[in-house]
């Protein structure tokens, strides 16, 4: 496969490589350590199409192809320092305007994704509870039906974007006798909607400025125009919109490799110690080439499952393949960095440590990667 961007595709990766080095990264490390949300950049990658990427643009989004979305992510995660806010913005694009542009009616479209694609409105995915993790389809969120309405009690947890959003895509059992098949069903439900509240805020070690939580459900009533997709059809939505997610936002991590890199080769090539630069080394400069080597096959694997999203039936396997591989191979560069900055690497100042925290918790969002590797093994009937 030929993976090299067009033309139009390299436009647009320079023109979000400039816009997040000149207006994402001030003031990132205060962000981080006051776990602050950035409304302001929020809207200006709103303005920019960010958070539309993929969506028709009769709906205010970019029309993007599925491999054009990971290309220009992976633009974002280069330019932009601030791991937090390119997490939301993927959390919100992914898991919540995907499938609403998949699955939605015309009204929910025209409702909904003009306002989320501009960034004006915020979404979340509700699907982690605090007793089924990987176990996302043993739910205890339940919606009985009443009448043409149903009645949605329980609670979710680990909800990214939870605590600022404005809209949520929830997912809740619909009929306890089935399960990934016929028994779960997703709803979108506004904040505001009586019954729907936010629950205890988290603190975390990395992603700091994007804000988790609870949302809590307590007789919360929805009608049959916030059913997404059919009753009984949640599962196969909530997974292909992980499908997305696995594929697209680990070319958040590809970006962010590649950004590092750079400054630990520049670091290798001036930094001298007993009397030579340290990329001198073989200690060192294998490290750096590790890393490289890394990163190359993290954008191919990344771009062939994104490239498959709307093409192959076996794009599961791709997407598991590229979260595991990418978010692996992030964090296990980051910490390569470390070393090679040495001291330097552990000051907030560089921002590497940032990243080091930001890449832990790769391996556990989208799907752990043990459970990745469920996948995988599946695939290959095991």
């Amino acid at each position: 496969m030929n993976f090299v961007p067009s033309d139009e595709q390299r436009q647009l990766q320079d023109e979000i490589r400039r816009f997040a080095r000149a207006e994402l990264n001030a003031g990132v490390a205060e962000r981080d350590a006051a776990c602050q949300f950035p409304h302001d950049l929020w809207l200006k990658c709103g303005a920019l199409g960010l958070q539309g990427l993929p969506a028709p643009e009769a709906y205010g989004g970019g029309g993007a192809d599925a491999l054009t979305t990971a290309m220009a992510l992976e633009a974002l995660g280069y330019g932009c320092e601030d791991g937090g806010l390119t997490f939301a913005i993927c959390a919100h694009l992914l898991a919540c305007v995907v499938p609403i542009w998949k699955h939605g009616s015309d009204d929910q479209k025209q409702r909904y994704l003009p306002d989320l694609c501009s960034g004006a409105r915020i979404a979340v995915n509700a699907m982690t509870e605090p007793e089924s993790g990987s176990d996302a389809f043993n739910m205890k969120t339940r919606a009985q039906g009443d009448g043409d309405d149903f009645i949605i009690n329980g609670v979710k947890t680990f909800c990214s974007n939870g605590p600022i959003a404005d809209v949520a895509v929830v997912y809740a059992q619909t009929d306890s006798s089935k399960g990934y098949l016929g028994g779960v069903t997703g709803f979108i439900i506004e904040y505001g909607t009586p019954g729907f509240s936010r629950g205890q805020t988290f603190k975390k070690m990395s992603l700091r400025t994007c804000p988790i939580g609870e949302l809590v459900f307590k007789d919360v009533r929805v009608g049959p125009d916030q059913i997404l997709g059919a009753v009984g059809g949640g599962g196969p939505i909530f997974n292909q919109s992980m499908e997305w997610e696995r594929a697209c936002l680990v070319a958040t991590h590809v970006g962010a490799m590649e950004r590092l890199l750079e400054k630990a080769v520049e670091y290798a090539k001036t930094r001298t110690s007993f009397g030579q630069r340290i990329g001198q080394y073989q200690a060192v400069s294998h490290r750096l080439a590790d890393v490289k080597v890394r990163l190359e096959a993290a954008r191919l694997l990344t771009y062939r499952a994104a490239s498959r999203l709307e093409h192959s039936k076996a794009v599961g396997m791709d997407a598991a393949m590229a979260k595991l591989f990418v978010s692996e191979a992030y964090a296990d560069s980051a910490m390569d960095i470390v070393r090679t900055l040495g001291g330097y690497g552990v000051m907030e100042e560089y921002g590497v440590e940032r990243a080091v925290r930001d890449a832990a918790a790769g391996v556990l969002y989208s799907g752990t990667n043990d459970m990745q590797r469920n996948i995988i093994a599946r695939w290959l009937g095991l």
